[in-house]
């Protein structure tokens, strides 16, 4: 996971900042050694190097846009952060953000992973799966923290990264979404 977060990284940090603004499961491919790429920047925006945000259309994969996008907020490389962090808790769960064949509760990924964190039964998250469970909860906090709807809350990539790879440690999240789940 942290090498999908590196790719999307590099972006970050280039002197004219990269958007993707499609960071979604399709455009993260897999080369021969296992190494993740990010592809596809149809949709990207580059940045000029003393812009940190900008306007733009709507561009983007329903279900992984940052809430900024439906708000007609200037976006910056945090709406990138918002994306990964919907495919981080995709990957955790193995399921879609959405997925209408589960109970109510459960539909919409990113409140169920939430209520799940904060009741302590991230086992239900892995269905029965034998994981780690520090690991578990260290990708769960990471992936709240990329989702939070407040841009400024969200974490860096290169931030991701280092608590990814378990150099810096990673505070408790707070509910995503503005309004209480």
């Amino acid at each position: 996971m942290s090498q999908e977060a590196s790719s999307i990284c590099l972006n970050e940090e280039c002197k004219a900042p990269i958007i993707h603004c499609d960071i979604k499961p399709q455009n993260i491919l897999m080369d021969e050694f296992w190494n993740a790429k990010v592809s596809d920047f149809g949709l990207a925006k580059l940045l000029m190097p003393d812009q940190t945000r900008t306007f733009t259309g709507v561009r983007g994969t329903r279900g992984y846009l940052a809430p900024e996008w439906q708000k007609n907020t200037p976006i910056s490389v945090k709406a990138d952060v918002y994306s990964y962090g919907i495919v981080l808790l995709e990957i955790v769960c193995c399921r879609r953000n959405m997925d209408v064949n589960v109970r109510a509760e459960e539909i919409i990924l990113s409140t169920w992973v939430y209520k799940c964190f904060v009741g302590r039964e991230l086992h239900k998250l892995v269905g029965g799966e034998e994981v780690n469970k520090k690991t578990l909860e260290n990708m769960v906090k990471v992936g709240l923290w990329c989702i939070q709807d407040e841009p400024a809350l969200r974490p860096s990539m290169k931030s991701v990264v280092l608590m990814l790879q378990g150099i810096t440690d990673i505070a408790i999240p707070p509910c995503p979404t503005a309004t209480s789940m």
